[in-house]
């Protein structure tokens, strides 16, 4: 199945198929249904993605939980993630 093209318009959440583990760096995604093994490698970045289902859109959880001028970055981030199917749309 293809990834979803990342819209921060739409409504993203962190993919049933996918495990993480807190490290001290970030945490380890591993998808269990296509085998991928991600760093990702923030804390901000792993809480975001945690709670990216508890708002309306993706745009919403940036606006609540990253600081403005950190959003393009966080973006970006969120667009490899839904590349590699840890993230998709609810």
């Amino acid at each position: 199945m293809a990834a979803d093209p990342f819209d921060p318009a739409r409504p993203w959440r962190l993919s049933p198929e996918v495990s993480l583990r807190d490290e001290p760096f970030g945490a380890l995604a591993y998808h269990h249904g296509n085998r991928r093994l991600v760093f990702v490698k923030s804390a901000a970045l792993v809480d975001l993605v945690r709670r990216l289902g508890e708002f309306a859109t993706a745009a919403d959880a940036l606006g609540e939980l990253v600081e403005a001028g950190q959003r393009d970055r966080y973006v970006a981030a969120l667009a490899r993630l839904a590349a590699g199917e840890l993230i998709g749309v609810d």
